[in-house]
């Protein structure tokens, strides 16, 4: 399993990647952060707590469960009992740029329904996309605002991110499925 990110770099990545955010959107007052469950929510904390570096604001942050918007619901992927958890955005979502967030991008799928799910709760002015791996082959067209590493990948390989949070250490490996 080679390494393609070690915790330097996806510190330094997360660091650029705030920057950019900060640039872009001239001022903080308007935006807030919204992982998607699991890893896109620690990713969203990173951003959040370097965007207050750079910028002395806060900026808020919340929590995005999409199962139940998944279309893969009662197939393989997921399975008939799927686990919900919590979805957490204690701010109104309504005329505000959200920043959604997530560990890779990959066919699409899970930001479709994460904006499905994230239209439930309000009508935001704008929903930029950051992730911190795009490995291509997508089913659908959508594409990132924001991306820390463009990883190109063969269909049986899978890209997996390991954060301190969630996996005690911070790392992007591929792996091959033969």
């Amino acid at each position: 399993m080679p390494v393609v990110m070690d915790a330097d770099r996806i510190k330094r990545t997360l660091t650029r990647i705030a920057h950019e955010i900060s640039e872009r959107n001239k001022g903080l007052n308007e935006l807030a952060l919204v992982g998607i469950r699991t890893r896109g929510v620690h990713i969203a904390q990173r951003i959040a707590q370097t965007l207050r570096e750079i910028t002395g604001s806060e900026t808020p942050t919340g929590t995005l469960d999409i199962t139940l918007y998944r279309d893969d619901l009662m197939r393989h992927a997921v399975g008939p009992q799927p686990l919900v958890r919590k979805t957490e955005i204690p701010f109104s979502i309504d005329d505000r740029k959200i920043l959604l967030v997530d560990d890779v991008l990959y066919t699409g799928r899970t930001v479709r329904a994460a904006f499905d799910a994230l239209i439930d709760f309000g009508r935001p002015r704008s929903i930029q996309l950051v992730v911190l791996v795009d490995r291509g082959h997508r089913e659908l067209p959508v594409k990132a605002d924001y991306v820390g590493k463009n990883l190109p990948t063969a269909l049986d390989e899978s890209v997996q991110v390991h954060l301190q949070e969630a996996d005690g250490k911070d790392e992007v490996v591929v792996q091959s499925a033969g």
